[in-house]
């Protein structure tokens, strides 16, 4: 299908918020890509799908993860709608026939990170936290500049940021998934000396 295609479907499924939230990805994410110098269209394409089963019930999110032979880990047992970004991966091979395995992983992890993130998977992860709608997270403005100059610096201090955020609170803690705080952990390693 072609993005025009995609997105008048996802207009359709996703609720009015979700949908102006991707939309404003998919603008970040163009841009970021632009700087970067990384394939745009490849780019808004993932943003366009990063969200796509957003609205996708939690046991349906399971049975699919059963049926593709998909590993859910305690974290996302424990807080369903993480495996949106799993199940999204799966919508957009299956129903929206993307077989580019770039943009099904930027798609698989926008939500935790993990360790060796290409540059797309930095855009979407980036340009999810920081497009223009967002208001509530810590350290915007700054972020927003610095995603112009090193996404990867950018990439550790969103990690940073959630981290913090996710342990201040015992409930919180438990929602974390592994594979979060390993990337953190790459990451820190990787940007915290720079």
């Amino acid at each position: 299908m072609k993005f025009e295609e995609i997105q008048k479907e996802l207009k359709k499924e996703l609720k009015p918020s979700r949908y102006k939230h991707t939309m404003g990805v998919v603008e970040t994410a163009g841009k970021l890509a632009e700087i970067h110098g990384y394939d745009v269209g490849k780019a808004r394409l993932a943003a366009l799908l990063h969200d796509c089963a957003k609205g996708i019930p939690d046991e349906q999110k399971f049975s699919m993860c059963r049926e593709y032979g998909v590993s859910v880990t305690d974290a996302e047992r424990a807080n369903p709608p993480l495996l949106h970004a799993k199940c999204g991966a799966l919508v957009a091979e299956y129903k929206y026939g993307i077989g580019d395995e770039e943009i099904l992983h930027a798609i698989r992890v926008h939500t935790t990170g993990c360790i060796h993130m290409s540059l797309l998977d930095e855009i979407i992860f980036v340009a999810d936290y920081i497009e223009p709608g967002r208001d509530q997270a810590p350290h915007l403005k700054e972020l927003r500049k610095l995603a112009q100059k090193d996404l990867e610096q950018t990439t550790y201090r969103i990690m940073a940021d959630t981290v913090c955020y996710l342990q201040s609170s015992p409930e919180r803690a438990q929602m974390m998934d592994p594979a979060t705080y390993q990337a953190y952990l790459y990451y820190k390693e990787c940007c915290a000396s720079v």
